[in-house]
């Protein structure tokens, strides 16, 4: 019986505790969060009576095999570390940290314990992701030379730590965009990014103004406090000569949200999202074929229930992760590539 602990107890806490609370390997022993109101809540509701405000002290208890970090992104790395040198397996919550300077620590760290660390990828652990990876192995779409994403939200600032890039490292891009790239790159086979050129806008701010149309808030949302962009956009190369092009918004003034994926190969293509579909040839026909499966979209709750079961059993038989450590870094090095190419004006090499 694996025993977790459970750091930060915001709304994504929620898609880790309830996974562990069904895997029969697995027993939550501790929970902690600065908010005590908030961790006596949520101790009192999954029946857990050993509560902490400090990490630390949490990685003290000695039944504590692994923990989940579920934190502003400031401090990942932190605790990341820390777990790791107390001879804990970790899963963070992505992004893997705020700087690439971190994420190298984070790793080195891992290579010293030689402890699990997996990074909270969860669009990877998808159905709709692993159909495709099928299609992709089987090489029905032969080389993936160009992939394109976006996720755009018209009015989607939530606030809070969300939007004070001390706490987050950033806006949409570090949120949305580490999503939309992460995923691309892994389906297009891990390649060796060499340059991006990147943009950020602060255009229009969190438009708290704005009425008739919710979305979602965080739990410290302050309308006066926004340090981040409100839109992303990226050209990242990539060593074999392929390509990735995303975007990705706060806010924008465009007529409705939306998410895509795309990828296009040599031999045919496929849209991930919104719905999953493979394009091909035929008999010298174009064809455009639609799987029947469950889910053509990505059902998120059934893919935070797979990423947890993974970290679990990697963690049980000491077995690498599917979203790695090493996966994580490389992923920060787009990341603040794109914004470190925007503060410069200029393509910038890897």
């Amino acid at each position: 019986m694996l025993k977790i602990g459970i750091v930060g107890l915001g709304s994504i806490s929620e898609h880790h505790i309830k996974p562990y609370l069904t895997n029969s390997d697995v027993e939550v022993v501790a929970l902690c969060d600065l908010n005590e109101v908030r961790l006596r809540e949520k101790g009192k509701l999954y029946g857990i009576n050993h509560l902490y405000t400090s990490y630390e002290e949490m990685l003290k208890e000695s039944e504590v095999e692994a923990i989940s970090i579920c934190t502003w992104n400031n401090s990942h790395a932190e605790i990341a570390i820390k777990a790791l040198e107390a001879d804990k397996h970790v899963l963070v919550e992505k992004p893997l940290c705020k700087t690439v300077e971190e994420a190298l620590r984070v790793e080195e760290a891992v290579k010293k314990s030689g402890k699990v660390l997996q990074v909270g990828f969860v669009r990877r652990f998808g159905e709709n992701t692993t159909i495709l990876q099928k299609f992709l192995d089987g090489g029905d779409l032969g080389e993936i030379y160009y992939a394109k994403a976006s996720c755009i939200r018209r009015l989607g600032n939530p606030g809070g730590w969300f939007s004070d890039r001390e706490r987050s490292g950033g806006g949409p891009l570090i949120d949305l965009g580490v999503h939309m790239i992460d995923i691309c790159w892994y389906l297009m086979g891990k390649p060796k990014p060499v340059a991006i050129s990147g943009h950020t806008y602060h255009k229009l701010g969190n438009r708290s103004h704005i009425e008739n149309l919710s979305f979602y808030q965080a739990a410290d949302y302050d309308p006066t406090h926004n340090t981040v962009e409100d839109l992303a956009t990226a050209l990242i190369r990539f060593e074999n000569g392929a390509s990735l092009y995303v975007d990705v918004s706060f806010t924008l003034h465009a007529k409705k949200d939306e998410i895509f994926v795309k990828l296009f190969g040599d031999k045919g293509g496929a849209e991930f999202e919104p719905e999953l579909q493979i394009i091909t040839e035929k008999y010298n026909t174009i064809l455009n074929a639609t799987p029947q499966i469950d889910h053509l979209s990505f059902a998120f709750e059934k893919a935070f229930h797979n990423e947890i079961n993974h970290f679990v059993d990697c963690c049980k038989h000491n077995k690498k992760p599917i979203s790695s450590v090493e996966d994580g870094v490389t992923v920060m090095k787009m990341l603040c590539g794109v914004y470190e190419s925007a503060q410069k004006g200029k393509e910038i090499r890897l």
